[in-house]
């Protein structure tokens, strides 16, 4: 079939015949405005104060641009901007406008919080080296009976040689490092706080109270005495 008339006419699409239908019949196609305040590309503010542009976008070049800028920006500026009272300043822990009287006080709190911590070692190490002492003490009262043992057998003449007069010696050495003192001195002052006297003699030339015979040993471990020494003691006539 020929064609009439212009080209451009016959060529045209669908949508473009239907748009000119509605257009023809009074109907208009609905129109989409960003109104978006911060341009998503940008963004930066489309409606600074001051105003807003038509069509819901910024004019370019205008003075509210370069007066407010970035959200961000201004953000920083009013934070940097703020003055933070004294008394939160103080809270932080900056010592605002403090006067000699609170820095005395505050100097007087840290030395004594410094006098109760070194007290507190110093009670801390005091009764580790008691517990100590006192574990070790009670070791050496647990052989004493041993060491009586030994004494006796020395003294029937069962530890003169041999392999247990040997050990008798090495247990009796190593006691020894652990501060383990024997008392079974003669002929010196009687003292009640390392004698039991048992028996009582008449001495000859004697100004004083004298052990003149040990019974049975006395041990001790430092300055505790462990177990006092039974004598006989020789008093003057």
């Amino acid at each position: 079939m020929p064609h009439h008339g212009n080209e451009e006419e016959h060529n045209t699409s669908p949508r473009e015949e239907h748009l000119q239908e509605q257009q023809g019949n009074g109907h208009q196609e609905p129109v989409i405005r960003d109104n978006r305040k911060v341009d998503p590309v940008t963004g930066q503010a489309r409606h600074p104060e001051g105003g807003h542009a038509e069509g819901g976008n910024t004019a370019p070049g205008t003075g509210s641009e370069d007066s407010d800028g970035d959200a961000l920006a201004q953000a920083e500026e009013i934070l940097n901007g703020v003055e933070v009272p004294a008394e939160e300043s103080v809270a932080q822990g900056v010592p605002a406008g403090s006067t000699s009287a609170e820095a005395a006080e505050l100097k007087n709190d840290l030395l004594r919080l410094q006098a109760e911590y070194v007290n507190y070692r110093k009670r801390v190490e005091r009764d580790r080296a008691v517990a100590g002492e006192m574990a070790v003490i009670g070791v050496l009262n647990s052989l004493l009976p041993v060491l009586d043992d030994i004494d006796a057998a020395r003294q029937h003449g069962d530890l003169t040689d041999g392999p247990f007069a040997a050990i008798a010696t090495k247990l009796e050495n190593a006691l020894k490092t652990y501060g383990l003192v024997r008392i079974d001195e003669t002929g010196v002052e009687f003292d009640p706080n390392i004698h039991e006297a048992l028996i009582q003699q008449p001495g000859e030339d004697l100004e004083v109270d004298t052990v003149s015979q040990v019974l049975r040993s006395g041990y001790k471990s430092g300055d505790r005495v462990l177990r006092a020494a039974q004598v006989i003691v020789a008093v003057p006539a």
